[in-house]
C-alpha cells in the first residue's frame, strides 16, 4: 500500500492509525495530528517533540516514527545539495554517488542482520525524493532568482551528513522489520509522517518529498 501524495490529505488516515492500533489491543495510539500550517522549508525547525509515553520506542508506531523523521532529516539535505550545484551545470542526476549510496547501505543492512534488498527499495526512494527537492526547488528559483542561494555549500562536507543520516536510518529499518511487515504499517507510517511535516512546518514541495521517502518502508508496498 503506497502512501499518498499529499500528506495533508492523509490526516484521515493518521486519525484511523490511532483506532486501529488501540482497536488491536495494542500499548500505543497514534498522536492526534492538528492540521500542519503551512510555511517555507527554511523556517528554522523547532526542535523535535518527545514521543508520548503512549507511543513508546517499542511499539510498532515507536519504530515507524524514526524512520519518518530522519526522511525528513534527510530530505533537508537536499536544499543544500540544491544551493552546491545551483547554476554550476552539475546534474540533478548522479549515477556514481548514487550507486556507491546503495552499496553502502546495503553492506550496513547485511551487517546488521537486516535485509539488504529492503534497505536498498528504501534508499531508492530516499535519493528520488531528494531530487524531488532539487528539481522543485531550481524551477522556485527560476522563477524567483529573489529566492535563490547567494552562498554555495560545500558538497562534500553536505555528503558526510547524508551518510550520517543514511547510518541512523538503515539502523532504525534494521530495528522495526515486524512494524514494517504489520498490516497496519501504512496508516501508522502516515501518522508519523503527518505529525514530522507538522513538527517540520514542510512547505508542499518538501511533504510530497516526504511521502515519495516512504513509499517502499512497509513490507509489500
Amino acid at each position: 500500500m503506497h502512501l499518498t501524495t499529499s500528506l495533508r490529505s492523509a490526516l484521515a488516515l493518521g486519525a484511523a492509525a490511532a483506532v486501529l492500533l488501540t482497536g488491536t489491543g495494542g500499548a500505543a495510539a497514534a498522536p492526534a495530528v492538528p492540521p500542519a500550517a503551512s510555511a517555507p522549508s527554511a523556517a528554522p525547525v523547532p526542535p523535535t517533540a518527545p514521543v508520548p509515553p503512549a507511543a513508546a520506542a517499542h511499539s510498532p508506531y515507536g519504530e515507524l516514527r524514526p524512520l519518518a523523521a530522519l526522511s525528513a532529516e534527510r530530505l533537508a539535505t537536499g536544499d543544500l545539495v540544491a544551493a552546491a550545484k545551483w547554476r554550476t551545470g552539475s546534474p540533478v542526476d548522479d549515477p556514481a554517488r548514487e550507486q556507491e549510496v546503495l552499496d553502502s547501505v546495503a553492506d550496513q543492512a547485511r551487517r546488521l542482520g537486516a535485509d539488504p534488498a529492503a534497505t536498498v527499495r528504501v534508499f531508492r526512494d530516499q535519493i528520488e525524493a531528494n531530487k524531488v527537492v532539487q528539481r522543485g526547488l531550481y524551477r522556485r528559483w527560476d522563477a524567483n532568482p529573489g529566492q535563490a542561494p547567494t552562498e554555495r555549500p560545500d558538497l562534500q562536507e553536505v555528503r558526510k551528513e547524508i551518510n550520517r543520516i543514511n547510518g541512523a536510518l538503515v539502523r532504525a529499518l534494521a530495528g522495526s522489520p515486524r512494524a514494517r511487515s504489520a498490516p497496519y504499517c501504512a496508516p501508522l507510517l502516515t501518522a508519523a509522517a503527518v505529525r514530522v511535516h507538522q513538527q517540520r512546518r514542510l512547505d508542499g514541495l518538501h511533504a510530497a518529498a516526504l511521502a515519495r521517502s516512504l513509499r517502499s518502508v512497509c513490507a509489500g508496498a
